[in-house]
Parts: structure tokens; sequence; C-alpha cells
């Protein structure tokens, strides 16, 4: 599956969502590990799992090293190893980009990674074949790496963490200026996670109208499965979410990511909800024949012989809307009956002179 790009908001907005199983670091610089995320990923249903792309030295300066301290999570002060091990340790190299590349296209999954530097990126297009450039939040205001990777002539899918709307347009008008307008926008809260009342899914819409020409969609740090599942309903083209096999595992970003059960909720939830919007035309989907039991006919409260002339008092409605509609009453008073008709009958046309 690729993303939709067509230039039509109503083809890639409000259509069934791509799903990327966002694996970053959760295989822990385990290959065997990261296998099992790949083939549960495809189980689940997701149509992508994406890895992150860096090495100790295209991600830190060396001053982070030196001062070994992380941001307030498990790896705050911690004696056993330092940052720089950690992420050493953690990192995926090319050759095993590429035989992970290899598993997902052998079981039939999209697999790309987030490039962290001018050589990841070259790595990702010329030999992994990446299906689009995925670029994190933290470099949406890294424009001379958002040039560079615009100039590769893949599609551009941006997360929109940590940025106000004027950084996001200055983003996207980087990626323009450098010919390509191959670009998806994420609504994205950087937080891991977010409190419910910090996520704003209405900053969905307002990227919709802010880029109409433009797919948007929605890259998820919110524990469980409601607020993705949300998003669907407000248009979104593409879900991203972390993905584990074991939110307690040892790693960064398990305890927020979705496990195998979740993702499956979160695939086959959203291809509901999707076929669930519909249209924005109103129109009766119910069959004549439904319509016909459960709307009502005008009836008669009393026997009438040839030749009485109907009175409002002489009317009911009842199921089912076989005879004459509700509408009809005023056509209905003061007409005559060209025949007996029985307490309760439902009134036609050929009923009436």
């Amino acid at each position: 599956m690729k993303i939709q790009l067509t230039k039509s908001k109503e083809v890639f907005n409000y259509c069934k969502p791509y799903i990327i199983a966002e694996l970053g670091a959760n295989h822990n610089g385990d290959m065997e590990l990261a296998k099992k995320l790949i083939l549960q990923a495809k189980e689940a249903g997701a149509d992508c799992v994406k890895f992150q792309s860096w090495t100790k030295d295209s991600v830190f300066a060396r001053k982070k090293y030196e001062d070994n301290y992380f941001i307030a999570d498990d790896y705050r002060d911690r004696t056993d190893f330092t940052l720089e091990e950690i992420v050493d340790a953690y990192s995926i190299t090319e050759e095993e980009l590429l035989a992970m590349k290899k598993l997902a296209d052998d079981v039939g999954i999209d697999c790309t990674s987030t490039p962290f530097s001018k050589k990841e990126a070259d790595f990702l297009v010329e030999h992994l074949d990446t299906p689009f450039i995925k670029v994190a939040s933290m470099d949406l205001n890294n424009y001379p790496f958002l040039t560079y990777l615009a100039k590769k002539g893949k599609p551009i899918v941006i997360s929109t963490g940590l940025s106000e709307l004027y950084e996001i347009d200055k983003a996207v008008k980087t990626i323009e200026h450098a010919g390509n307008n191959q670009i998806v926008i994420l609504h994205c809260v950087s937080t891991y996670p977010p409190v419910d009342s910090d996520v704003h899914l209405n900053n969905i819409r307002t990227l919709m109208a802010t880029y109409p020409d433009y797919p948007i969609g929605f890259s998820d740090h919110t524990l469980g499965t409601a607020i993705p599942l949300a998003s669907v309903a407000l248009g979104v083209c593409i879900i991203e979410k972390h993905f584990t096999l074991d939110k307690n595992m040892e790693g960064w970003d398990h305890k927020v990511s979705a496990t195998r059960d979740e993702m499956q909720d979160i695939v086959i939830g959203s291809q509901r909800i999707q076929e669930a919007l519909g249209s924005f035309r109103i129109t009766a989907t119910e069959s004549d024949e439904k319509k016909c039991e459960f709307r009502r006919s005008i009836v008669l409260t009393r026997g009438m012989t040839k030749g009485e002339v109907i009175k409002e008092e002489d009317l009911d409605y009842k199921r089912p809307g076989t005879g004459l509609a509700p509408g009809m009453t005023d056509f209905v008073i003061g007409r005559t009956v060209n025949k007996d008709l029985a307490y309760d009958h439902i009134l036609t046309k050929e009923d009436l002179v």
C-alpha cells in the first residue's frame, strides 16, 4: 500500500488510514526482537514498520554525552551504563536495516526509517528504497536538513510536535521551495505520553484548513487506542503509533507503545470508522421496503360508507407506509370515498373521488 498523494482532499483525507507501526528503538538493538516486531505488526494489520536511523555521532553532540543526562525517564541518573553506551546499543546498522527491509518485503509490509543525518537519508533512498522520508518533530526547524531531504524526490512526512504554526508553515515552504510538493503533515504532541487535554485533536482540522492540498495525519503518543481512533473521525489519512511486544520491556518508548492487540484494534477500528463516515451528502440508505415498514400511512378512524366525505377526525396515521403518506392529509380531507371502507383501512388514491 502506498500513501495517497493525489491532489484531491476528498481522496487523501477521509480515506482508509495508512497505519505506521513505529518501531523506533523498541528493538533495543536486538535484531531477533526487531524481526518479531515486524511479524507482529504485519499480523496486526499495519501497513508499514518504521525504524529510526542514527549513530551515536548523528543524534547528540559530545557535550550531551559528557553531561550524561537524558530527559526525565528511566534513563536519568543511571549508573549501569552511560547515555552514549545506550544510544550506541539501541542504534540499527545499515546492514541490519537492510535485513529488516528484506523480511518486511517477504511478509508484505512497507519498511522505512527516520534519518537523523544526510548520510542516513542517502542510505534510505539509495539502498533501502524507502517509500517516503519521515522527518522527526525535532527536525522540523532544521531547514538545511529539510532542503536536503526534499531534493531526494521522495514523499516527505513531517511530524509537527514542538512546533508553532508559523514553524510548520516555514517547514512546508522550505520543502516546497526545494521543489518537492509531496508533503504529508502529521499532527503530533511530543510528550510521552501527553495528558488528554494537551492532545488538541482539533489541530487536525486546523492543519486541513491551512493546507488543503496536503494529506493530514496523526503521530500519536497517547496511551491506548481511543485517541488515534478519534483522529480517524476527523479524517486523518495516516496514523503513526509506537509498537512493542511488551509495555514493561526495558527501553525508551515501550510504555507508550501499542501492543499487537491494541494495534489490531486501531487497524480494525479505523477501517470501521472510515467506512461509517461515508459521504457528506445526506441521502437515505435504507431500502424502499425498509422505508415502507417503518413509515406511516393515512388510516380511517371509523368505518365509512360509499359517498361519505372525509373529515380531519376520520384520519389517523399508522404503519406500514404502503398507502397515502401523512403528507397527503390536505389532499384527503374533503374527498369522497368511492366504496365502503372498514375501520383502520389504509387509504390509497383509488379509494377517493
